[in-house]
């Protein structure tokens, strides 16, 4: 009997509460028959709150944990025993240094992956690592690529966006496209991007995995739609998700003395300014910051919603979309990035222009004074839409089939 394909997830941070995706994915090709390592470069700061993440953790080595001195001596041994090796990875990493300057990434910073990238190649040798797949096009990516010039396993990638594709050659995502077995992206508008910084002879390479569901949202039993105005927003409270937008839509439904609940789930670098924003427009009776919550919660707070709302600014294909069109849930967000590719305007959401309050309102508005029977039409189709494209048991074989494929070549 052959072993099982052993395969290594690299992410920056991992496990982390904004992205059970991540999770959710590597459990699927798990349970798919593969023998999975979590390594993350540094832990997750802010305390995790789902049971599930809280177990993946136990299981997570972080490379950063091996502290200065651990990264200095894993590169004098890579140095010593592996020179003509070490040699390509450092002309790597100052051709990496040198793009990354510009976005303050420079050499010295990428002399510190290298050293993590020495780290990562004992681990994976004494693991007997056939792939690493790395998620996000950023610094853990980078440690994958020079791992790899160091003699490790061949790699791959996931980008989500919207940062990498904010400074894409900074990053030198068209190198790592190019040093790597295959990339993929999590939508079609993601694939377009990545396509734009490579040759087009690489364009076969990148590939879409699309975000997975479980069976936590994808076969929930479903929850009839509550009369009640109640609304839920789940995100980071950071520019890019464009919740202050939110509020000051929540705003004009006041003034337009309209009734309405919102819900704010999630926290971050605008927590302070959006509470301020709420006391500012007198919305305390009415908007709710209910902070980080777990799986299940959220899923209940949409649950106890007529729609949930992203006002998003940059994305990739945010995740908790699916959940909510999984669930029966009609959703409002914005004409951004790969949203379209999912919410379909009349048949399971609202799509709105980005930082636009009045459109938002009005999007709003319509949701409020909707019948009840209109959305959870939208909430049917929306599952089936999100079940067709979403489902992480299909995703993850559909990645496993990519490494496997690339393993063989």
């Amino acid at each position: 009997m052959n072993a099982p394909l052993r395969i290594a997830y690299l992410v920056n941070t991992y496990p982390m509460t904004s992205a059970s995706f991540i999770r959710r994915e590597l459990l699927g090709v798990e349970a798919a028959g593969a023998d999975v390592a979590r390594i993350t470069v540094r832990r997750w700061a802010t305390p995790l709150v789902d049971p599930d993440d809280l177990a993946e953790e136990r299981k997570t080595r972080a490379v950063l944990e091996v502290g200065a001195l651990g990264l200095a001596k894993g590169l004098g041994k890579t140095a010593a025993t592996r020179p003509r090796r070490f040699l390509a990875a450092l002309k790597a990493t100052i051709k990496l240094g040198r793009r990354g300057a510009s976005s303050g990434n420079g050499i010295l910073r990428h002399l510190i992956y290298l050293a993590e990238a020495c780290v990562l190649l004992d681990w994976l040798r004494e693991g007997r690592v056939d792939h690493v797949h790395s998620h996000y096009g950023t610094n853990g990516t980078t440690v994958a690529l020079l791992c790899r010039a160091l003699g490790g396993p061949p790699f791959s990638f996931t980008t989500h966006g919207p940062e990498e594709f904010d400074r894409p050659l900074a990053l030198g995502l068209d190198l790592k496209v190019a040093a790597s077995a295959f990339a993929v992206a999590v939508s079609e508008f993601g694939r377009s991007q990545l396509c734009r910084w490579v040759p087009y002879h690489q364009w076969p390479k990148i590939r879409v995995v699309h975000c997975g569901l479980d069976p936590m949202f994808l076969k929930a039993e479903p929850v009839p739609i509550p009369d009640a105005p109640r609304l839920v927003c789940v995100g980071r409270f950071a520019e890019q998700k464009g919740l202050p937008v939110l509020v000051e839509a929540a705003g004009l439904l006041k003034d337009r003395r309209i009734d309405f609940e919102l819900t704010l789930v999630g926290g971050g670098p605008l927590q302070r300014e959006i509470e301020a924003m709420v006391d500012r427009l007198g919305l305390r009776d009415r908007v709710r910051l209910a902070g980080w919550r777990g799986n299940a919660e959220v899923r209940d707070f949409i649950l106890d919603s007529r729609a949930l709302v992203l006002p998003s600014f940059a994305e990739g294909l945010p995740v908790v979309l699916m959940e909510g069109l999984a669930l029966g849930r009609p959703v409002v967000s914005t004409w951004v990035a790969g949203i379209p590719e999912l919410v379909r305007p009349g048949e399971n959401g609202w799509l709105v222009p980005p930082s636009s309050a009045e459109a938002l309102a009005d999007a709003l508005a319509e949701v409020l004074a909707a019948p009840v029977a209109r959305l959870e039409a939208m909430g049917r189709a929306g599952a089936t839409r999100a079940a067709d494209r979403h489902d992480v048991s299909k995703e993850a074989d559909k990645l496993l089939g990519l490494i496997r494929d690339g393993l063989g070549r």
